[in-house]
């Protein structure tokens, strides 16, 4: 009899197989064919009934080794973390050591804080990311684009927020920060009198017993690291995030990151409800809100809460319904979306959209190639950066590794890591002035820098 063992799932909590908690076919499907094809090198779906879970692998965890991956795989988990930065904020609320509308300067006297006509920011404007400061600093400049963060030290950080001047009111508007989120950590661990690791540890992973998660992975962990992958499939490194390690540089495993939904889903009260309690809106005409990091929604006549996360080589994707039945977590050691992937197996019946096909890319000479290497600003927060790498043009955007891109025609290319395109313009002299990002519906024009 052929062996049926490969397709039981891992299950974590529940004696009985019978108890598992099944995985969608629509969903099983997708992920066969993205790791199949070589969208993903590696997927890993947990899916949690309750005390149920299981734990679904597709793919290979590691190059040439035929394993597939599973519950105590670890893989990097991006923006995730700022759900656990959050958690740890709710934590030190509960306990009476910090207030939501506590302006974050007194966290943190050492430190220079802008305010905007003598409004501060406070610790819910971070929380929230309403705190008026950009995505990544002005002074972010990494030497390593394949691991921009490594060189971003506590001390940028300081004379960042000394220098800065907030655009607006914090508290006026959202607009997700990391550079925010790296801020709140620091925070807390001040007010703390530890290291934002120790915290993490003392906090979350060892009440949880969550013994492959951590800021700093042990050589138990690296051992079981899923290694990165760009969404071309060319493996990458795990990011060092350094003191922006608050807002996303933990690395977890399916094992771990269900006992930490079940937390918010079986524990209804403190910290864990404040954490997920709504906080403001997104927009004014909104309905989806925020509560500390995590993102509540509502699909299908159930509410949810869900965050997701990306490195250079690395996605994540975690979610649970409101009423605490169902939740996902889903991992992926290449740097590519899986959002929609998590969301349909959270909540069985959502379309999955038609896997994108790319267009038939041309070979361009070097010479024709180097025209259009250059930087194309847009603002002062975000830059475009296209360079001439040993195998084409590379592109990257402020705070993202670089990634190839192919010419499908004269001053068109596209991108495969992610659903992006760049149609180049030229002046009447037939010198490249711009280019045309196309992303996520949207025409966005970035000027070349002179």
């Amino acid at each position: 009899m052929t062996p049926t063992f490969a397709l039981l799932p891992l299950c974590l909590l529940g004696s009985a197989a019978l108890a598992a908690p099944v995985l969608d076919d629509a969903v099983r499907q997708r992920a066969e064919e993205l790791t199949r094809t070589g969208l993903h090198s590696s997927i890993v779906i947990a899916v949690i009934d309750g005390k149920h879970s299981a734990v679904y692998g597709f793919g290979h965890a590691q190059a040439g080794k035929p394993a597939k991956p599973g519950a105590d795989t670890v893989y990097q988990i991006g923006s995730v973390t700022k759900t656990m930065t959050a958690l740890l904020l709710a934590d030190a609320v509960v306990a009476g050591k910090v207030a939501l509308d506590e302006p974050v300067a007194k966290l943190l006297p050492g430190y220079t804080l802008p305010t905007f006509d003598g409004k501060p920011i406070t610790v819910l404007d971070l929380a929230t990311h309403y705190s008026s400061l950009p995505r990544l600093p002005g002074n972010f400049a990494p030497k390593d684009p394949a691991n921009p963060y490594a060189d971003y030290t506590e001390q940028l950080q300081r004379q960042f927020l000394a220098a800065y001047r907030l655009p607006r009111a914090p508290g006026s508007a959202f607009d997700y920060s990391n550079i925010g989120y790296a801020v709140l950590g620091t925070a807390l661990a001040a007010q703390a009198g530890t290291s934002y690791e120790a915290l993490l540890q003392s906090r979350i992973a060892v009440p949880l017993g969550m013994r492959s998660t951590s800021n700093t992975a042990s050589a138990g962990m690296l051992a079981r690291l899923a290694p990165g992958h760009l969404g071309t499939g060319q493996p990458t490194p795990a990011w060092d995030l350094n003191v922006v390690a608050p807002a996303g540089g933990v690395y977890s495993s399916a094992r771990d990151m269900v006992a930490y939904l079940q937390a918010y889903m079986l524990r209804p009260l403190r910290p864990y409800a404040l954490a997920v309690k709504p906080q403001r809106a997104l927009a004014p005409d909104s309905d989806t809100k925020i509560g500390l990091a995590w993102l509540l929604e509502q699909k299908q006549g159930q509410g949810y809460a869900w965050h997701s996360g990306q490195t250079g080589g690395y996605s994540s994707y975690v979610a649970f319904t409101t009423d605490g039945k169902r939740g996902v977590v889903v991992l992926t050691n290449t740097a590519r979306t899986i959002d929609e992937l998590g969301l349909s197996a959270l909540l069985p019946g959502t379309p999955l959209p038609a896997i994108k096909k790319l267009p038939a890319a041309i070979d361009l000479p070097r010479a024709a190639l180097a025209e259009y290497v250059g930087e194309y600003p847009l603002g002062k927060e975000f830059t475009l950066t296209v360079s001439l790498g040993k195998d084409g043009l590379e592109a990257a955007g402020t705070g993202v590794g670089s990634a190839p891109v192919f010419a499908s025609a004269k001053d068109r290319f596209f991108f495969r890591a992610i659903d992006a395109e760049l149609a180049f313009t030229r002046d009447a002299q037939g010198r490249i002035d711009s280019v045309l990002l196309k992303q996520g519906g949207q025409d966005v024009v970035l000027p070349r820098k002179p």
